[in-house]
């Protein structure tokens, strides 16, 4: 299944502040200030002169009307490479994913249910079924790590992401099916195994993680565009997690 997204207006960063919030100037010359949901840890979005895609808000109850959607780069070859910035998006294509049965490997399951509060950690997705019984799911976006292209991570480099593991390993290790899913969400290095990229730290939790019986996946994601403007994402082909 594919997510479609609003009209996307595009501009040029000025500059990102107090994490979330960023100053962009669109193509028609107005300046705006921009919601950035997942930018925090991104290094990428700091660099003036970026490429951004913005959707706007049709609430006049929102305090910002625009959401900073994408981000789009100069690649060595000429072309631009598009990478989202909101991880909202990646659940949302991962779920539909799943119910559809784009990941081969989760495929057949009853029913699915969102955000499944595990001890003290909250998971992304809980698939049941009479037969194969549960296996619960924790997604990570991986995005861009440096302004030229080279290396990623994921989202949660942190000590929640890092929590996230354990509960994983916990539940493997009682039995359950556990999977740590990678979604690549950027078009210049979706060739490339997520894993190989991460911080050191996280990357030893992720192969303690794995000796627990934790599954780990990987997955791309694919864009399309209507002229310039891109128009939609989808997860997109199973990818080599070490490479």
């Amino acid at each position: 299944m594919t997510l479609c997204y609003p009209a996307l207006v595009p501009g040029v960063l000025l500059k990102r502040y107090k994490r979330f919030l960023a100053d962009v100037r669109l193509d028609d010359g107005r300046e705006v200030v921009a919601h950035c949901p997942n930018t925090g840890s991104m290094k990428a979005v700091n660099v003036p002169g970026c490429r951004v895609w913005l959707s706007p808000s049709d609430n006049p109850k929102r305090k910002l009307l625009w959401t900073w959607e994408l981000i789009e780069l100069p690649q060595s070859d000429g072309t631009q490479a598009l990478a989202s910035v909101h991880t909202g998006r990646t659940n949302r294509i991962v779920e539909a994913a799943l119910s559809d049965g784009t990941v081969a490997a989760l495929a057949g399951y009853a029913t699915l249910k969102r955000e499944v509060k595990v001890d003290e950690a909250r998971l992304d997705f809980l698939l049941s079924d009479p037969v194969q019984g549960n296996v619960y799911i924790e997604v990570k976006q991986v995005t861009l790590k440096e302004a030229d292209g080279h290396g990623y991570f994921p989202d949660a480099v942190s000590v929640r992401g890092t929590k996230h593991l354990q509960t994983l390993a916990r539940l493997a290790q009682s039995g359950e099916r556990a999977v740590l899913l990678f979604c690549v969400a950027h078009e210049g290095i979706e060739d490339v195994a997520p894993a190989a990229h991460i911080d050191p730290a996280y990357a030893a939790a992720l192969e303690e993680a794995q000796r627990h019986g934790v599954e780990v996946l990987a997955y791309g994601v694919a864009f399309e565009r209507e002229g310039q403007a891109p128009t939609a994402i989808r997860l997109s082909r199973a990818l080599p997690v070490w490479g």
